[in-house]
């Protein structure tokens, strides 16, 4: 009897041991019982910019997607490496992978060239794999008339538009 309640403890705490408190890494983790996806869309043509921000911040374009770094949202100036990921689904990456803002910066994708006409949902900014599955959902405001959404970012990775 005393060896199964001794286990019984050491079970319980070995569970509680795997509980983490911690964050997701951009804000609200992508819902899988939710149907989601990254839109469907024409292809665009591939673009690659390098852009030195400072402690001012800055906009940087990089086809029709544009980052916008608030001033104080980094420590020192930093050279950014930016490329839109072609294909069908209109997608950034952002280099220095991994770079997180002292505030969060805003990028804004378009998607003009997606076809969203059964998708009456809000489209969002998603953190994506380099392979572009999804991982989370950054904070994001959708405006339909534009036809881009803009999301709030806390560090450099990949990004796409989901819905």
């Amino acid at each position: 009897m005393k060896a199964v309640r001794l286990f019984m403890i050491a079970l319980a705490a070995s569970a509680l041991g795997c509980v983490s408190d911690r964050p997701t890494p951009t804000g609200i983790a992508a819902n899988l019982s939710k149907q989601t996806g990254l839109l469907q869309c024409n292809s665009l043509p591939t673009s690659s910019v390098k852009q030195t921000i400072g402690l001012a911040g800055g906009t940087m374009q990089i086809g029709p997607h544009v980052l916008v770094v608030p001033p104080g949202a980094l420590a020192a100036p930093v050279t950014i490496a930016a490329k839109t990921a072609g294909g069908t689904g209109n997608a950034v990456e952002l280099k220095p992978a991994g770079l997180i803002f002292l505030t969060p910066a805003y990028l804004t994708l378009s998607y003009a060239n997606c076809n969203t006409a059964a998708l009456p949902v809000s489209k969002e900014v998603a953190y994506t794999t380099d392979l572009l599955a999804i991982l989370a959902f950054v904070p994001s405001s959708d405006s339909p008339s534009a036809q881009q959404v803009t999301g709030q970012i806390a560090h450099f990775s990949n990004y796409a538009v989901a819905w």
